[in-house]
């Protein structure tokens, strides 16, 4: 028969042979996860970030579990790793902007390519669409709005195709004419 000569060593080998070694912490897990997975969202806005930040939490819980002596206090303490953890990444963070002589944005191109521009004549134009009689402004916005051909327009309306085309002419020497137009398109 042996005997240990060493106390310690025996002792920190018992733990070692048990197949889980901290039943509660997974039962801690299993009950409080949607909780911490929460306040890992709110730490990092990203569902899968968040996650990721709960498991590296987790894992130091667990890996702290023995001497975690308050288990009413654990809520607390896994908080604590998570901001911490998301603490510790947010100041390892990579930055990808450098500093350059020229800058990155390229030359404004002169032309109709400005939104506001682009925006203020889109205004204008259904502006001067609304001001058209009602069967015109039908036949403009089914012709060229919705893309139907003249026949289809013809259909749509229960009226002659030689009636589409010369309505829609009709409107469209209007909007030529619209002094509104004229304005945004100078």
């Amino acid at each position: 028969m042996t005997t240990p000569v060493c106390t310690s060593a025996s002792k920190a080998a018992a733990p070692a042979a048990r197949t889980l070694p901290y039943p509660s912490f997974s039962s801690y897990v299993r009950a409080r996860q949607p909780v911490l997975l929460r306040t890992a969202r709110s730490l990092t806005g990203n569902p899968s970030d968040a996650e990721d930040l709960l498991q590296t939490a987790l894992t130091k819980t667990y890996v702290a579990w023995e001497r975690i002596e308050d288990h009413r206090a654990l809520d607390g303490y896994v908080r604590r790793a998570l901001l911490n953890t998301r603490t510790s990444q947010w100041r390892k963070r990579k930055v990808d902007e450098f500093a350059c002589e020229e800058l990155p944005e390229p030359e404004p191109v002169s032309g109709g390519d400005d939104p506001a521009e682009q925006q203020a004549l889109r205004d204008a134009m259904w502006r001067a669409i609304m001001r058209l009689p009602t069967r015109q402004r039908a036949m403009v916005v089914l012709r060229y709005y919705e893309d139907l051909s003249e026949v289809q327009t013809a259909e749509v309306l229960g009226v002659s195709v030689g009636t589409v085309k010369s309505a829609v002419s009709r409107a469209l020497g209007k909007l030529r004419e619209d002094a509104e137009l004229g304005l945004v398109r100078s």
